[in-house]
C-alpha cells in the first residue's frame, strides 16, 4: 500500500515510517498513563484532606454518626455527578485517614513512600485497609503495589496467599556466602512456602509432572517468583566432563544480575539435595555465567523440610543456596483411582446396618 508524500509515493510498510508510528503510539500511551496517575493522585490527595477535615471536626464537636450522613447528602447535592461521596465511602475515608495518621504508621508508610502513597488507586487502599491491621504489613503491600504496578486482583491474590508472611523466609546461607548487600537482596527474592495454587495435580505426582505444570503456567509461576525473574529454560543440558546434567529450571534475575537455578523435589528435604543443586550451580557458573554476572544462586523447592536439618546442610557448602517448601491448592486422585468406597466397604456397611436394625 502506498500514499503520496510531498508529491512522491511511499510505502506505508516502510520500516522508518512504521518505527515513527510505534514511537508516537508509545508516547500517547505514556501520556495517558501519566494523566491517569495525576488524576488518581489528585483524588487520593483530596480524600486525605477530607479525612483531615472530618477528623478535626469530630475531635472538636464529638458529633455522632449523623454528621457523616448529613455531609454526604450535602456533597452529593452540590456534586451530583461525582463518585465517592456516599456515606459509606466517607466512612472509609475517615477510617483510612485515622489508620495512617497515627504517628508511627505515618512515618513507616506515608513518610517512606512519599508521593507514591497517593498514586496507589483508592480500591487498592481499601483492600489493604480491610486486610492489614499492622503498619508493617500495610507498608509492605503498598510498597509492592508501587514497585510492581499490581492490579487490584493481583494485590488481593497476594494478600490472600500471605505474601507478607512468606517473603524472604527461605532457609538460606546467602548472608554468609555473599556480600552483605547481595545477601540481603538475594534473601528478599525468596519465599517460604511458594504457593502454587494455580496448579492441579494428581496424587503421588512426580517431579516431572510438577515441572511440566509449572512451565505450562510459566506466567503465573513468574508472578509467584516475584519481580525480576526472567525465564531462561528447562532441563538445559550442561556437559560436565562428558557427563550431561540437566537442572530443572533456569532463570536470570534482572535486579541481582545473576542466574538462579531452581531444583524441584516432590518429597521431604534430604541433605543430599544440596550437593546435587550445588553441582548444577557450579556448572552454570563455569559454562553460562558471564564475567559481569554476579554469582549464581541455587533455590531448592521441596514438598516439606526440617528447618534445622536444612540449615546444617547449608553450612556444609560454599554455594549460595536457599531452601523452601511449596504448597498446592488442590490435589486430585490419579486417573482410575476412585474416591468412592470399595465394594467390600459397601458390603460391610450394609451388614452393620442390618445388625443394628435387628
Amino acid at each position: 500500500m502506498t500514499e503520496k508524500k510531498n508529491g512522491k509515493r511511499f510505502n506505508l510498510l516502510e520500516p522508518d515510517f512504521q518505527k515513527l508510528v510505534q514511537q508516537v503510539k508509545t508516547d500517547i500511551r505514556q501520556a495517558q498513563i501519566r494523566a491517569s496517575v495525576r488524576v488518581n493522585s489528585e483524588l487520593i490527595h483530596l480524600y486525605w484532606r477530607m479525612g483531615e477535615h472530618i477528623a478535626e471536626e469530630l475531635a472538636l464537636h464529638a458529633w455522632g454518626d449523623g454528621f457523616l450522613k448529613s455531609l454526604s447528602r450535602e456533597l452529593i447535592r452540590e456534586f451530583p455527578d461525582m463518585k465517592g461521596l456516599s456515606y459509606t465511602n466517607l466512612r472509609y475515608i475517615k477510617q483510612w485517614h485515622d489508620f495512617y495518621v497515627d504517628a508511627s504508621i505515618c512515618q513507616q508508610v506515608v513518610g517512606k513512600l512519599g508521593e507514591a502513597f497517593f498514586e496507589v488507586p483508592w480500591g487498592h487502599h481499601l483492600y489493604i485497609l480491610s486486610k492489614c491491621k499492622e503498619a508493617d504489613k500495610a507498608a509492605f503491600y503498598l510498597q509492592k503495589t508501587v514497585e510492581n504496578g499490581w492490579s487490584r486482583s493481583m494485590l488481593l491474590n497476594f494478600i490472600d496467599s500471605g505474601l507478607y508472611d512468606r517473603q524472604g523466609r527461605a532457609v538460606t546461607n546467602f548472608k554468609s556466602r555473599l556480600t552483605a548487600t547481595e545477601g540481603d537482596l538475594a534473601q528478599e527474592i525468596t519465599k517460604d512456602p511458594y504457593c502454587f495454587d494455580f496448579l492441579t495435580l494428581t496424587e503421588r505426582y512426580r517431579e516431572k509432572e510438577l515441572e511440566d505444570a509449572l512451565t505450562k503456567n510459566i506466567t503465573r509461576f513468574l508472578l509467584e517468583l516475584g519481580q525480576g525473574f526472567a525465564y531462561v529454560g528447562r532441563q538445559i543440558e550442561l556437559n560436565v566432563g562428558g557427563d550431561v546434567i540437566k537442572p530443572d529450571l533456569l532463570f536470570y534475575h534482572l535486579r541481582l544480575r545473576c542466574y538462579v537455578v531452581i531444583e524441584l523435589k516432590v518429597t521431604k528435604f534430604d541433605p543430599s539435595f544440596v550437593g546435587q543443586l550445588g553441582t548444577y550451580v557450579a556448572a552454570v557458573n563455569h559454562q553460562l555465567r558471564h564475567e559481569t554476572d554476579a554469582e549464581t544462586l541455587g533455590l531448592l523447592v521441596c514438598k516439606s523440610k526440617n528447618d534445622v536439618l536444612a540449615q546444617y546442610a547449608l553450612e556444609s557448602t560454599k554455594v549460595p543456596i536457599g531452601i523452601s517448601e511449596y504448597e498446592l491448592a488442590k490435589v486430585y486422585p490419579k486417573a482410575g483411582e476412585s474416591s468412592l468406597p470399595s465394594v467390600e466397604a459397601i458390603e460391610q456397611e450394609i451388614r452393620r446396618l442390618d445388625t443394628e436394625q435387628r
